[in-house]
C-alpha cells in the first residue's frame, strides 16, 4: 500500500509523543524514520519502527537522554550518548560534526553508549545536504562469521560514505555483510530465497533461505575475507575513538554502541565547480559501462535513492500493510 510522506511522519510522531518524547525530538526521529521509507530503504524506516518502540520499553533506549561530551582535541570529540535514541544521538553527531568542519576543515565526533542508528544513509546525506562528504560507520553485536569461522565473532558493522554534488549526492550506505538483516527479513517476509548465499544455518552449512540466517545470526561477510578484516577494523576504529564497547561486549541484546561520524568541508580544498565536474567525469565514466545480461543500466552509488523518493514524494511512500496496521493500532484511542 502506499501512504503520504507527512502522513507516516505525523502517525510516528503521535505514538511517539505517546511514549514520552518531547515534540521536538518525536518530530526528528519520526522524521528520520519516515525518511528511510521515501527513500526506499523500509527494512530501517516504517518497518523497524514497531521494533523501535520495543526497544524503548525493555529499557535499552532511554527517550529523555541527552548525549553529554567526554573530551575534545581540536576537531575531534568524543561523546556519551546515556542509551539515547539511537538516530536522534546519530543525527546530533553528524550535526556536530558539520559545524567542527566548518571551523577546522574537518570534524569527527566519536559516540558511546548509544543505540542502533536505524538507517545510517540519513546521515550521510545530512552531511552531504550540507555541502561536506560526509563519512559515519558504527559496531553492531557479532552477526557475522569471521573468514574461516563458522562462528559469528564480529558484527556486519555498516558503513556510510556521502559526496555532495550540484544536483543529487553520492551515497554508499552498506553493511560489511553481503546482505544486512533488514534486507534479509524483507526476502523472508515475501517467502524468497536470495539471489546470492547470505550466510550459515545452524548446522554451518551455506544457505540462500535468508529466515535460516536470521536465525543462526551467521551472515557471511561482503567480499568474504576482505568484508570480515574491514569489519574488524572498523569495530576497532569505532571503539578505540569512542572509548566504548566492542562488537565482542554487544551481546545479543544490542544496545550500548558505538559509532563515529566525519565531516569533511571539500569547499576549502576544491572549488565548488572543479569538484562537480570531477564527480560527473567519475559518474559518466561509470555510467558509460555496458549493462551486463538481465541489467538494463549501471547506476552510481545513491542514484536509485534520487529516484526512489522522487516517485515516492509524488505517487506515496510504499509499506507492507501489515506492518502499517500494526503501526496504526498503537495509536492510543
Amino acid at each position: 500500500m502506499k501512504v503520504d510522506y507527512e502522513n507516516i511522519v505525523e502517525v510516528l510522531q503521535r505514538i511517539l509523543l505517546e511514549h514520552g518524547f518531547s515534540d521536538e525530538k518525536a518530530k526528528l526521529c519520526a522524521e528520520l524514520f519516515a525518511k528511510a521509507s521515501l527513500d526506499g530503504v523500509n527494512s530501517h524506516g516504517v518497518n523497524r519502527f514497531p521494533f523501535f518502540l520495543k526497544t524503548i520499553k525493555r529499557g535499552w533506549v532511554k527517550v529523555d537522554a541527552e548525549p553529554v561530551k567526554v573530551s575534545t582535541f581540536g576537531a575531534l570529540e568524543q561523546w556519551d550518548g546515556k542509551l539515547g535514541p539511537g538516530n536522534l544521538n546519530a543525527h546530533f553527531c553528524m550535526d556536530t560534526a558539520i559545524s567542527l568542519a566548518r571551523k577546522h576543515g574537518i570534524g569527527c565526533v566519536a559516540i558511546r553508549n548509544t543505540n542502533h542508528w536505524i538507517r545510517a544513509g540519513n546521515y550521510g546525506l545530512q552531511a552531504a545536504e550540507a555541502g561536506q562528504i560526509g563519512i559515519c560507520f558504527t559496531n553492531a553485536k557479532p552477526n557475522m562469521v569471521v573468514w574461516g569461522g563458522k562462528e559469528a565473532k564480529t558484527g556486519n558493522n555498516p558503513l556510510v560514505i556521502a559526496i555532495p554534488n550540484q544536483q543529487h549526492p553520492l551515497l554508499l550506505d552498506m553493511s560489511v555483510s553481503l546482505y544486512s538483516y533488514g534486507k534479509l527479513w524483507e526476502y523472508a517476509n515475501r517467502n524468497e530465497a536470495l539471489p546470492f548465499d547470505g550466510g550459515l544455518d545452524s548446522q554451518g552449512t551455506i544457505t540462500k533461505d535468508p529466515l535460516k540466517i536470521i536465525q543462526s545470526e551467521l551472515a557471511l561477510p561482503a567480499g568474504l575475507w576482505k568484508g570480515s578484516g574491514l569489519s574488524i577494523m572498523l569495530d576497532l576504529l569505532v571503539s578505540l575513538l569512542a572509548q566504548g564497547r566492542t562488537s565482542s561486549e554487544l551481546g545479543d541484546e544490542e544496545y550500548g554502541n558505538c559509532q563515529v561520524f566525519i565531516a569533511i568541508d571539500l569547499k576549502r580544498l576544491v572549488p565548488a565547480d572543479e569538484q562537480e565536474m570531477t564527480i560527473q567525469r567519475v559518474v559518466d565514466y561509470v555510467k558509460s559501462s555496458e549493462p551486463m545480461e538481465g541489467q538494463n543500466e549501471v547506476r552510481y552509488p545513491g542514484e536509485r535513492t534520487i529516484a526512489t523518493r522522487e516517485r515516492q514524494i509524488r505517487e506515496g511512500v510504499e509499506v507492507d500493510p501489515r506492518i502499517w496496521n500494526e503501526i496504526l493500532d498503537k495509536i492510543e484511542k
